[in-house]
């Protein structure tokens, strides 16, 4: 006796199905953020955040504690501390875009390039009171002889309007190019003729002790009196 063949009914699974949830542009934004992924925020902040943090910039400069970092003679200008070699590539863009904004307002500025001497590096550890300078960050900036900060607070000071406030009394810059340096601050050394090497007789030839270690000085027409 045949058995009768019964048709089963092969139960067949449901594919999952694929949910779509749409992101919103901050979502995808969020995506793109340096930071691996996983903030929350853009890596540019907000107009309200930059205006905030500008806020509380102004009022810490405004504390009478920070009164105390000044330059004297340089009342009258604004005093940069940079750097114009290329070894590290952030501190290089950090200070070529401060000089751009201060460049812009058109006031003097006396620009104290580390690469091209050495004791601008003693110099800024003794007005900051840094004992290590491995510490010392670039660029730093001083507004009428008052310290003013680095990169990232001339920044939030530009995009909030209030650098203006702080050049405004500050004398307009020579439009002109120095003559005897060319816009470099500086010119060879007369006694070495640049090498930073000089004959003392008897005792042969020794370091030079008018210039620096480049064979460099400070241009006398355009530079002014080193602190």
């Amino acid at each position: 006796m045949w058995l009768r063949r019964t048709k089963t009914r092969s139960r067949v699974h449901n594919a999952p199905t694929l949910k779509f949830a749409c992101s919103s542009f901050k979502d995808v934004h969020s995506l793109l953020y340096d930071g691996g992924g996983g903030g929350d925020s853009p890596s540019s902040p907000s107009i309200y955040h930059r205006n905030r943090s500008a806020k509380e910039l102004i009022r810490s400069l405004s504390n009478p504690a920070d009164r105390e970092i000044r330059i004297r003679g340089a009342e009258k200008s604004v005093v940069l501390y940079f750097t114009s070699l290329r070894v590290i590539r952030r501190t290089f863009d950090d200070c070529s875009a401060v000089r751009s904004i201060l460049r812009a307002f058109r006031v003097p500025i006396d620009e104290r390039d580390l690469s091209m001497d050495s004791g601008f590096m003693d110099e800024l550890q003794r007005i900051l009171g840094e004992s290590e300078k491995s510490k010392l960050t670039l660029p730093r900036v001083f507004t009428g002889g008052r310290y003013l900060g680095g990169a990232e607070e001339v920044r939030r000071l530009h995009e909030s309007g209030e650098l203006k406030k702080y050049l405004e009394g500050l004398p307009p810059a020579d439009p002109g190019t120095c003559e005897a340096c060319g816009g470099y601050s500086f010119v060879l050394c007369q006694e070495c003729n640049g090498s930073h090497k000089c004959y003392r007789g008897k005792a042969g030839i020794g370091s030079c002790t008018s210039c620096n270690e480049n064979g460099l000085v400070r241009c006398p027409s355009c530079s002014p009196a080193p602190l």
